[in-house]
């Protein structure tokens, strides 16, 4: 009985406390009501005509909507092909076909949350790594109709996450916000990924993440809590990573 108390005191200190104090804080913002409401326009971060020679990569992240963002952010991928002219969105979504391919501007607001760039690569790197991307995109095993699931996934961020682990030179993981990452998209509920990540994932509702790019993570119903792999942040369930400096 004590081993209980101590761990479900546990629980509650590390993710339990920091998603209701996230939560106080994202009930206090101005929001849209529903999907009709909400704002999906570009946010012009883009050049609407990029410069056609250089390749481009980029992570892209953005709270969800409603009472969802006080916990979860919506996650994306971008690639500007050398050679194009043009951007490439790749995201999945939970109506409709979930894999879709430049279903909104690169740079759109999600539910009028605006969207942050998590990751950036440009030039030689971005362009050859391009062809590995799009592989690891169109062989995607939850990408169809009903193939969704908001929690604890397949989802949006389980789409992404599952892109980044099979490209390992972007050296990039998912924002500890992006709920459903650590579904294990791959089928393994243990091992250790390329970039040397040790990890356990009881089908996304607990877990851990320990070395590689994660650092120490615990997860809990799609929480994250922990230390960045720099040990210069931590990470808290709702509000992500917080840098030391």
């Amino acid at each position: 009985m004590r081993l209980i108390r101590i761990t479900l005191a546990t629980l509650f200190v590390l993710f339990i406390l920091p998603a209701l104090a996230h939560l106080a804080v994202w009930s206090m913002m101005d929001h849209p009501r529903s999907w009709s409401e909400a704002d999906w326009s570009s946010t012009n971060t883009f050049p609407k005509r990029p410069a056609q020679a250089e390749a481009g990569i980029w992570v892209m992240s953005a709270r969800t909507g409603r009472m969802k963002g006080a916990f979860a952010t919506h996650s994306w991928l971008v690639i500007k092909k050398p050679g194009s002219t043009r951007y490439d969105r790749y995201d999945v979504v939970g109506w409709g076909r979930a894999l879709r391919h430049n279903g909104y501007a690169p740079d759109a607001r999600w539910y009028s949350n605006p969207p942050r760039i998590d990751h950036h690569v440009s030039g030689e790197q971005a362009a050859a790594l391009i062809p590995t991307m799009e592989k690891a995109i169109s062989s995607y095993r939850w990408g169809d109709y009903g193939d969704y699931t908001i929690w604890p996934g397949p989802n949006s961020n389980t789409f992404v996450a599952s892109i980044l682990h099979q490209v390992p030179q972007l050296a990039v993981a998912p924002p500890a916000t992006a709920v459903g990452r650590d579904f294990p998209w791959d089928g393994r509920w243990a091992g250790i990924r390329e970039d040397g990540t040790i990890f356990i994932s009881m089908l996304g509702y607990i877990g851990a993440n320990i070395g590689g790019r994660a650092g120490v993570e615990l997860h809990f119903l799609g929480l994250v809590t922990g230390i960045t792999a720099a040990w210069d942040g931590v990470k808290l369930p709702g509000f992500g990573t917080l840098r030391f400096i």
